[in-house]
């Protein structure tokens, strides 16, 4: 085995890095989980970006969706909007959903918590757009 597969190999072992927190209006523990391209929306070429949220879990109850409805707005406009790409084709829908815990894009979770929202970029802004 050459040197550089090795090396290759090693890195995809290693363990992930722990997620940081980021910063939200409620306050709330939010971390990144992932980012899902290349599945079709409704309104065109979606991204969507799920965080987890364990305060929004059923049991846990201490989080409403009214108030987690502003995180994900303030997630969409300082974690999304930047990260989307700046050239070829454009999006045109942007999802942000919470998760009470990791969730398989696409897999029912009857026990998992999660709220969406959908969102049009614009202008540098993310508006609402709703489900």
């Amino acid at each position: 085995m050459s040197r550089h597969l090795a090396y290759a190999l090693a890195l995809c072992a290693a363990p992930a890095a722990a997620q940081v927190p980021l910063d939200v209006p409620s306050g709330q523990p939010v971390t990144h989980h992932d980012t899902i391209t290349g599945e079709p929306g409704p309104a065109g070429l979606t991204v969507r970006f799920r965080f987890i949220a364990p305060q929004i879990a059923r049991d846990a109850g201490t989080m409403p969706f009214e108030i987690a409805a502003g995180d994900m707005e303030y997630l969409c406009e300082t974690f999304a909007l930047p990260r989307l790409p700046g050239i070829g084709p454009q999006v045109s829908q942007i999802v942000v959903t919470l998760m009470d815990r990791p969730v398989t894009f696409g897999d029912p979770d009857p026990q998992a918590t999660q709220f969406f929202e959908a969102y049009r970029p614009e202008d540098g802004r993310c508006i609402w757009e709703g489900f």
